[in-house]
């Protein structure tokens, strides 16, 4: 039996996140196997709050970025994504990077495993300009950490 029928959301948004990190192509398709619909909502969900945190700690810090390096950074991580995904990345970060959002939507509404596989290289690109390599990874174990806490004080259906 797989690993993967014992994951929680929270381990497989982690896992996929990691995965896109390390540029680990075969993490990145393992933390999402067997994933269904619903899964890959609650997945998208738990990766968009992280992604929300970490631009706003973008903005509160203040620190500089620019566009197109974000951009040329979503392509390099992307590339180990399956490769009809690549492509869906690399269409709504250009769009987000244009600040054409319904765009960026629709991109990722198209799919809901496209719109884990969108997010997750955005956490990425994002957490990578905001805290390097090391410090990225010590804020997704932290963030995990969090995630599963509270995941277990109030479980679904209570």
């Amino acid at each position: 039996m797989s690993n993967a029928a014992h994951k929680t959301s929270s381990d497989r948004a982690m896992d996929v996140v990691r995965g896109y990190v390390d540029h680990d192509g075969v993490a990145v398709r393992e933390a999402l196997d067997s994933l269904d619909t619903a899964g890959s909502l609650e997945v998208h969900a738990i990766l968009n709050g992280l992604v929300r945190s970490t631009i706003s700690i973008m903005e509160l810090t203040g620190r500089p970025f620019a566009l197109e390096d974000l951009v040329r950074q979503a392509d390099a991580v992307a590339t180990v994504a399956p490769l009809h995904y690549e492509l869906a990345v690399s269409e709504a970060t250009r769009a987000w990077a244009r600040g054409d959002q319904s765009a960026m939507r629709a991109v990722s509404c198209r799919d809901p495993t496209g719109a884990v596989h969108i997010t997750a290289v955005g956490v990425v690109v994002l957490g990578l300009a905001l805290w390097g390599r090391t410090g990225f990874l010590d804020v997704l174990a932290e963030f995990h950490e969090a995630a599963t806490v509270l995941t277990e004080e109030w479980p679904s259906g209570a």
